[in-house]
C-alpha cells in the first residue's frame, strides 16, 4: 500500500482540504444569508392585522387568554421593512439559482482551463462585493435586489465544479472520503451563518447583516491565494514525498492532455442520468429546507427571528457531523475492500436519500409540536451527512478526467430545485401559511428524497466509464496539450486506479 510519510505537521494536503472546508463555508454564508435576512426586511403577511403564527395562535386558544396578544404579535423593529408579497419573496430567494444553474457547466470547465485556485478565488471576491451592495439596491426597488442575488448565484455557481476539479487533482483515493466530507464545510456555513445574523439583526439591524458577512469573505480570499495550488507539482512548498505520494496513487486516471468532454457519451450513460436523478432529490431537500426552513420556523412554529436561526440551523449541524462519520466509514471500507464501490454508493443510499424521506413524513405527523418538528428535521438533514458516500463522490466515480465537468451538469439541473422549491412553496402558501400547508411541502420533498434513491438504486455505478479515458491515438495525431497543466510533472503511470 502507498504511504506517505510527510515530516510536516500537518501534510500539505491537509491544509487543502481546510481550505476546500473553508471555500464551502464562505460560498455558502453568501448563500444562505437571505434566507433569514428577508424575514427582517418585509412587512409579515396581515402585519397591519397583527399576524400570529399558527401554531402560536392555537397555544393562545388553548390558554384561553388575550393578554398577551399584542405583545406576542408587535412586530420587531429590525430597520426599514417592504411590502412584498410572498410570491416576490419567492422569486428574491430563487433568483440566486437561476444563476447558480447557468454557470454550474461552464464552472467544471473554468477550472479545467484556467485553474480551480482563480475560478475560485476571482468569483468569490466579486460575490462579497454583490453582497455589500444589496441594502442599496433594496432601497431603490426589489428587482435590484433579485438582479443582485441573480449575479452572486452565477458566481456561486462554478464554485463547488470547480472544488471537484480540485479534489480530483489532489485526493489519493483512500482519502477521498475525508476530502469529500470537506464539501460539507457550506453545511457548517449554513448553521453559523442563519444565529449569528439573527443575532446581528436583533441587535444593530438586518442592513448589517449584508455588511459583515461581505467584508468576511473578501478577508478570505486572501488567505485562499496563500495558501492553495491547482496542483501538488504546482504547490510551492509541498514536500517531495508527499508529490510523489499524492502522484502514484493517482495513477493514469488522472492525465495532463486536455479533450473536450464526451458529451455525446456522457448524455447516453445510463449510469450519469441516475447520478443526477440521484442529485436532484439530495438537492430539492436540501434547499427547502435552505430556503424555507427559518420561514417554516418563524411563521408557523412562531420562533422569534433569533432562535428560527439557531433551531433552522440544528439540522445542517447534524448534517455535517453525520457527513463526516460517514465519510470516515467510507474510506474504513474502502481501505478494507469490504465492498465495491458501487454496493458503497448504493448501500448509503438508504441513509442518504431514504431515511431523510421518511423523517420528512414522520414531521408532518407532528403538527405543533416544535420540539418533535425541529428532532425530524434534524434527523432527516443529518442522515443526508451520507450523501457524502453518494452522490458527492459519485462524479469522481464516473468520470476522474472530468470530475469538474460532470458534477457541473449534475449540480446545473439539480440546482432548478433552488428556484423550484421557494417558488413551489410561495404557490402553496399564497392564500394560507398554515400548517396544512407545510406539510403538503413536506410530503412532496419526502416522495422526491425517496424516489430519486430507488432509482440510482437500480440503475447507478460506481465504476469508471469508458468515456472517462482519453483515446491515445486521437492524441498523439492531434499533439493536444492542456494550458492547465502547463510546467506541470508527468505523473506516475500504470498505478492502481482509483
Amino acid at each position: 500500500m502507498l504511504s506517505c510519510k510527510n515530516k510536516d505537521l500537518l501534510p500539505t494536503r491537509a491544509v487543502i482540504a481546510i481550505m476546500i472546508f473553508t471555500a464551502c463555508f464562505m460560498s455558502y454564508v453568501l448563500r444562505v444569508n437571505m434566507s433569514i435576512n428577508l424575514i427582517a426586511m418585509v412587512e409579515p403577511r396581515g402585519s397591519s392585522e397583527q399576524h400570529i403564527p399558527e401554531c402560536t395562535r392555537q397555544e393562545m386558544e388553548r390558554a384561553n387568554t388575550t393578554e398577551s396578544s399584542e405583545k406576542l404579535t408587535s412586530i420587531p423593529d429590525y430597520g426599514v421593512r417592504y411590502e412584498w408579497s410572498n410570491e416576490i419573496q419567492g422569486l428574491i430567494l430563487g433568483s440566486y439559482f437561476w444563476g447558480y444553474i447557468l454557470t454550474s457547466v461552464p464552472g467544471g470547465l473554468l477550472a479545467e482551463r484556467f485553474g480551480p485556485v482563480r475560478t475560485i478565488g476571482i468569483t468569490t471576491i466579486l460575490s462579497g462585493a454583490l453582497n455589500l451592495l444589496i441594502p442599496l439596491g433594496a432601497s431603490f426597488h426589489y428587482g435590484i435586489v433579485i438582479a443582485a442575488r441573480f449575479l452572486t448565484g452565477a458566481l456561486g455557481g462554478v464554485v463547488y465544479p470547480a472544488l471537484h476539479c480540485l479534489i480530483s487533482r489532489w485526493a489519493p483515493p483512500v482519502e477521498k472520503g475525508k476530502f469529500t466530507g470537506a464539501l460539507l464545510g457550506g453545511t457548517l456555513g449554513t448553521v453559523v451563518t442563519w444565529p449569528v445574523l439573527g443575532y446581528i439583526m436583533q441587535s444593530i439591524g438586518w442592513t448589517w447583516a449584508f455588511f459583515l458577512p461581505g467584508i468576511f469573505v473578501l478577508l478570505w480570499c486572501i488567505l485562499w491565494f496563500i495558501l492553495i495550488a491547482d496542483s501538488p507539482e504546482m504547490h510551492p512548498r509541498i514536500s517531495e514525498d508527499e508529490k510523489i505520494y499524492i502522484s502514484k496513487s493517482l495513477g493514469d486516471n488522472i492525465v495532463k492532455t486536455k479533450r473536450l468532454p464526451p458529451y455525446k457519451d456522457m448524455f447516453l450513460s445510463i449510469p450519469f442520468w441516475a447520478y443526477v436523478i440521484l442529485h436532484f432529490g439530495n438537492l430539492w431537500g436540501l434547499y427547502l429546507l435552505l430556503t424555507a426552513g427559518p420561514k417554516f420556523m418563524s411563521e408557523v412554529l412562531g420562533f422569534n427571528l433569533g432562535h428560527s436561526g439557531v433551531l433552522a440551523s440544528l439540522p445542517y449541524l447534524a448534517r455535517m457531523l453525520f457527513g463526516f462519520v460517514f465519510g470516515f466509514i467510507g474510506d474504513s471500507i474502502r481501505t478494507r475492500q469490504w465492498l465495491s464501490v458501487t454496493a458503497t454508493r448504493k448501500s448509503f443510499i438508504l441513509f442518504s436519500h431514504i431515511l431523510p424521506g421518511i423523517f420528512l413524513i414522520s414531521q408532518t405527523l407532528s403538527g405543533c409540536n416544535s420540539t418533535l418538528a425541529v428532532i425530524f428535521l434534524t434527523l432527516s438533514l443529518g442522515m443526508n451527512g451520507a450523501s457524502t458516500l453518494t452522490n458527492l463522490q459519485n462524479s469522481q466515480d464516473l468520470a476522474p478526467n472530468f470530475a469538474g465537468t460532470v458534477y457541473g451538469i449534475v449540480n446545473c439541473i439539480g440546482g432548478t430545485t433552488g428556484f423550484i422549491t421557494p417558488m413551489l412553496t410561495g404557490y402553496i402558501t399564497r392564500e394560507s401559511n398554515g400548517m396544512n400547508e407545510w406539510q403538503l411541502i413536506f410530503w412532496i420533498g419526502a416522495a422526491v428524497y425517496i424516489g430519486s434513491g430507488f432509482v440510482f438504486c437500480i440503475f447507478g455505478s460506481g465504476q469508471i466509464q469508458e468515456w472517462n479515458y482519453i483515446e491515445k491515438e486521437n492524441l498523439q495525431k492531434e499533439g493536444l496539450e492542456n494550458p492547465a497543466f502547463e510546467n506541470v510533472l508527468e505523473t506516475t503511470e500504470h498505478n492502481t486506479k482509483v
